[in-house]
């Protein structure tokens, strides 16, 4: 939730700051603002623009008043501490010293009480503001901005990633990390620093992640970093495999769009290193995998979001292919109840972008309960669960822009496979006849993929009947109740229509009263052993004048489509594999229904991407 970036350099760089936030757009849009030191006569001087809304209409306010700088820190807010107004957006100030943050500063009333008491003058409601009090008040005694910043941050208390500047020092940027993700990028004459490396490829793709509690100073050729010891440091240099065109839009209306058809390349590229292979080996999951693995006693899925519902997808998997005892709790939860942990068990986290606060809590604290074996399933490379965690699987979904998520969860599925075929080869639970089988299905999943993409249009059709209701109902059954919600989720985030699921044979005991002729009840109707009973709860529908709109496998015998119900049949049935194909016409579905109702598809109301506050 919201970015940084920032700059130092010997060109003007406030060009290269808006073009930064614009990428990192999808990280928080209620206010956007840019702090420079500009050149004036022989010294510099602190100018700040900010707006309310989009970086767009901050960038309208930079162009004209023609704002150039060698140094500067923008931000784009996803508001938490304080209404989404011009007053509140970063950079907080506070004399000639500004400051961008991320996260969340716990302690951060009595911090303000204390510098209220000394004189400063506090001018928005948010959390961030202390922090550019605070470092300035010991800049004051402080022999340069790094070490004003770095005593500042021993005090803070909570999540942050922070970038400052400073009149007195007018080629510096001081940057700070704890709990929430920052890196610099390297460059000749240059130096810069973002929330996510997207921000800045179009400057580097050189890159130095910062771990937790390092602190830097970015001059033009020069960079310096020491960790929470005080003790100055090197991190090592990354060659970023993300390129700018892996972030344009291209020929697509939205990103949305872009990546719900990049799934077919997506999951094949998660499934390269076994395509070809004859049989599955534990080290796709990390060089200790296999010695991990053989003692597993259960698996502990903690997720959050759209990675829960592909967590509870698993569970179906692991305990029926692998005969292993899984369960799976919401992340924000799970640290919160005395539960009973397996110290002998996976504690598996799955995350998009591998910075979710409550995830990565939760990882903490199944370290403190005595779990060995950890997993993390995610995105990013160098994100903060994948360096914390002893096993690690990187999906390959590339960028995902869009903030409702779609090839993260259909790749991050097909991860899940993997670890359930790899867990059950070595508890003996599958012979090489199956393995042979399932990897034959996972080599054939990117075609059956673009198959089903190839039914938009029957989707998009339905989408002008559902623009207009208040209320849907999703329906599915077995390992399609998890897909269920996850077409409902997708409805409400990016079309604000309110959207249930429930497992189909839960109708009847409630949700049926719902069901009338203005309530659209969407079904997941595979041709599985579950089919049979789920046209029973269908009949329970139709029984009670709703309208069903049921998404089947080609070869599903069900009924002919008629004006009550509508029927796109897919694909052939692709047994257990079946949840990743029945997920895409429900993620087209959403993106139509929003399309139809002129709402922001790319960037809902109230929602940013990646979610690093608790």
């Amino acid at each position: 939730m919201c970015g940084i970036v920032a700059a130092v350099s010997t060109r003007d760089i406030v060009p290269v700051l808006l073009e930064g936030l614009r990428r990192l757009e999808y990280r928080g849009y209620d206010s956007a603002g840019i702090a420079v030191l500009e050149p004036v006569d022989a010294k510099s001087e602190l100018r700040r623009l900010r707006a309310a809304g989009r970086v767009a209409e901050l960038a309208g306010q930079v162009q004209a008043q023609g704002l150039a700088a060698y140094t500067g820190i923008s931000h784009t807010r996803w508001a938490t501490h304080g209404a989404p107004t011009e007053r509140n957006a970063h950079p907080h100030v506070s004399g000639g010293l500004a400051v961008v943050h991320n996260g969340i500063i716990e302690n951060h009333e009595e911090i303000r009480a204390r510098l209220k008491a000394a004189g400063s003058v506090f001018t928005s409601d948010t959390d961030s503001e202390v922090i550019a009090h605070l470092v300035a008040f010991n800049r004051k005694s402080s022999v340069s901005l790094l070490s004003a910043a770095t005593q500042a941050v021993a005090e803070l208390e909570g999540a942050f990633a922070i970038a400052l500047l400073c009149e007195s020092d007018p080629e510096a940027v001081v940057l700070a990390r704890k709990g929430a993700p920052l890196l610099i990028g390297l460059g000749e004459g240059e130096n810069f620093s973002a929330s996510d490396v997207s921000a800045l490829v179009q400057v580097t793709r050189r890159v130095i992640y910062l771990e937790e509690g390092d602190c830097a100073e970015l001059r033009p050729g020069s960079v310096r970093i020491v960790d929470a010891r005080g003790t100055e440091v090197e991190r090592p240099v990354h060659v970023s495999e993300m390129t700018a065109q892996a972030v344009e839009l291209g020929p697509y209306q939205h990103y949305m769009q872009k990546e719900i058809s990049e799934q077919p390349g997506a999951v094949a590229a998660t499934l390269e290193t076994v395509i070809g292979a004859q049989s599955l080996q534990p080290g796709l999951f990390g060089a200790d995998a296999e010695a991990l693995f053989k003692d597993v006693s259960s698996v502990q899925i903690i997720a959050c979001g759209t990675s829960y519902h592909a967590g509870m997808v698993a569970r179906y998997w692991l305990e029926s292919i692998a005969r292993i005892p899984t369960s799976v709790e919401i992340a924000s939860e799970y640290r919160y109840r005395d539960s009973v942990p397996d110290p002998t068990g996976l504690f598996v986290t799955i995350s998009q972008s591998g910075e979710t606060a409550d995830t990565l809590a939760a990882l903490e604290h199944a370290r403190t309960l005595g779990y060995r074996a950890t997993l993390t399933i995610c995105n990013v490379p160098e994100s903060s669960l994948i360096r914390q965690s002893r096993l690690r699987f990187l999906t390959r979904a590339g960028p995902e822009i869009g903030v409702a998520s779609t090839k993260a969860f259909t790749t991050q599925l097909a991860a899940l496979f993997l670890l359930t075929l790899v867990l059950a080869r070595l508890r003996g639970k599958l012979d090489r006849h199956a393995e042979a089988t399932y990897l034959q299905a996972l080599r054939h999943l990117p075609a059956a993929l673009q198959h089903v993409l190839a039914a938009e249009e029957k989707v998009a059709a339905w989408a002008k009947d559902f623009a207009s209701r208040q209320h849907a109902l999703f329906l599915g059954r077995g390992i399609h109740y998890p897909i269920a919600l996850e077409g409902a989720l997708k409805l409400k985030e990016i079309s604000y229509i309110h959207a249930e699921a429930y497992a189909a044979g839960e109708l009847k005991h409630g949700p049926l009263a719902l069901v009338d002729q203005d309530m659209p009840v969407v079904a997941i109707a595979p041709s599985d052993t579950l089919l049979e009973k789920l046209k029973s709860n269908l009949q329970e529908v139709r029984a009670r004048g709703g309208r069903l709109y049921v998404f089947a496998d080609r070869d599903a015998p069900i009924g002919d489509e008629e004006e009550a119900v509508r029927i796109i049949k897919l694909t052939d049935h692709a047994g257990p594999l079946s949840p990743i194909l029945h997920v895409l016409p429900l993620q087209q579905l959403a993106y139509h229904v929003a399309l139809v109702r002129g709402t922001d598809v790319d960037k809902p109301r109230n929602l940013a991407k990646s979610v690093t506050v608790e």
